[in-house]
């Protein structure tokens, strides 16, 4: 296959001043002497797209992601290295890019199209396409100022998809549309697919890496740590966001053992909730917690379908009867779709001594859909008729889901489907 995008060696190199002024004393000083320092958003990254192909760019935020995307649409220019592009772009970079916020919607279609290269006539027989897509109504009379997130991501996306680009390149903005407007659209890169033509994009959801592209790079700290295969590339991700990446490892999965010996606490190679909320009298307190995979990988992301473990490390500071312990998940709106606790799956501990840590263990194959979560533990008891809290720590943890198939609704039924020849009589 030919290659359609060429990146060669390309850096972006910033300068970091301590203090404002210290950027006129540098361009004033007789000795040219430096006053900043050079930050590296991308350091000397290389490797080619090829027509046809849907690629992933994957990484933590701050990696370069973005920066890279705005080098090769021309919006940046690289410190050093070449971007070589065959085909028409089209880009939909960042949320506003592009758009001037006092014209109206459809202003902004024709002044778009303008910047694209297209004359007035060519964008007169895409109009209609372009608000059909968009959907946003008798706003598209208004000032996009005037737009919620939403309505501003429809149009941006609507023009971007019709101006016939050889090249589709799109940067995290489709988080913003809701759940049917973010079909349509990956509806419309599967039907780009099949005519030929070329997808790049940033996202955190591994659920559209792993379902629509045929390769993924993974970026960090602006170098190309590994590129190939969605599923292999996801687990670089994983262990990336966890700081257990070793690039002389290459993705080898670690046993727990080898977790806890090497890295310490479970929590510490986490991406935890900074606006966690904790209470309780800490009679008994969760100690370490930690989401381990079907490979038995400490992660934040799963699978769907597959089985995943939730656990958990408690002291009792004192003598207790009949402990309680729990898990929640809830979605990033706050609705609480599942969870379970010890009491009610009939797995009991009469008596805790004082002093004595014990680890528990939730295995659960998981049904919920694609998507972001945040689990809550708990450590609590009856005594007598009065529920006791020892300890609770609500939304500590996100739980990311892949799926290449989402239903409808929180969670899957797996439904299987049979469709028959009849004939009807009489």
């Amino acid at each position: 296959m030919n290659s359609i995008i060429k990146v060669e060696d390309v850096s972006k190199i910033y300068k970091l001043y301590m203090n404002p002024s210290d950027r006129l004393k540098e361009s004033l000083h007789p000795l040219k002497k430096s006053y900043h320092k050079e930050f590296f958003a991308l350091n000397n990254l290389s490797f080619h797209v090829n027509n046809g192909e849907s690629v992933g760019i994957i990484g933590k935020n701050g990696s370069g992601k973005s920066t890279l995307l705005k080098i090769i649409t021309g919006v940046l220019s690289p410190t050093t290295g070449s971007v070589h592009v065959q085909g028409k772009i089209s880009a939909l970079l960042e949320l506003g890019a592009g758009f001037n916020p006092d014209f109206s919607g459809l202003e902004n279609i024709y002044l778009n199209g303008t910047m694209m290269g297209f004359s007035k006539e060519e964008m007169d027989a895409k109009l209609d396409d372009i608000i059909q897509f968009a959907d946003i109504g008798d706003f598209i009379h208004q000032p996009v100022r005037t737009y919620s997130s939403g309505m501003f991501v429809r149009l941006a996306f609507a023009v971007a998809i019709n101006v016939e680009p050889e090249i589709l390149i799109v940067d995290e903005a489709l988080s913003v549309g809701d759940i049917f407007f973010q079909a349509k659209c990956f509806k419309k890169f599967t039907e780009f697919k099949e005519q030929g033509k070329t997808i790049l994009f940033v996202t955190h959801d591994m659920s559209s890496i792993m379902k629509y592209c045929d390769r993924v790079i993974v970026i960090n700290e602006g170098v190309i740590i590994e590129e190939g295969p969605p599923g292999p590339m996801i687990d670089v991700y994983k262990k990336i966001l966890v700081d257990m990446y070793d690039k002389n490892e290459g993705i080898q999965p670690q046993t727990l053992e080898e977790i806890k010996d090497e890295h310490g606490s479970w929590k510490d190679n986490l991406s935890i909730n900074p606006g966690y909320t904790e209470y309780g009298n800490k009679r008994a307190e969760i100690l370490d917690y930690a989401i381990f995979d079907h490979n038995n990988d400490l992660t934040n992301v799963v699978l769907k379908g597959k089985e995943f473990k939730i656990k958990l490390k408690i002291r009792f500071n004192e003598p207790l009867r009949d402990p309680i312990f729990a898990f929640s998940i809830k979605d990033v709106r706050g609705t609480e779709i599942t969870g379970t606790n010890t009491m009610l799956e009939s797995v009991d501990i009469k008596e805790a001594v004082a002093g004595k840590i014990i680890e528990v263990c939730f295995t659960q194959t998981n049904h919920l859909q694609g998507g972001d979560y945040l689990i809550s533990l708990g450590c609590t008891c009856y005594e007598g008729n009065d529920f006791v809290v020892f300890h609770r720590l609500y939304d500590i943890m996100n739980l990311h889901v892949i799926s290449n198939k989402n239903s409808v609704g929180f969670f899957d039924m797996n439904s299987k489907i049979l469709i028959s020849d009849f004939e009807r009589n009489g």
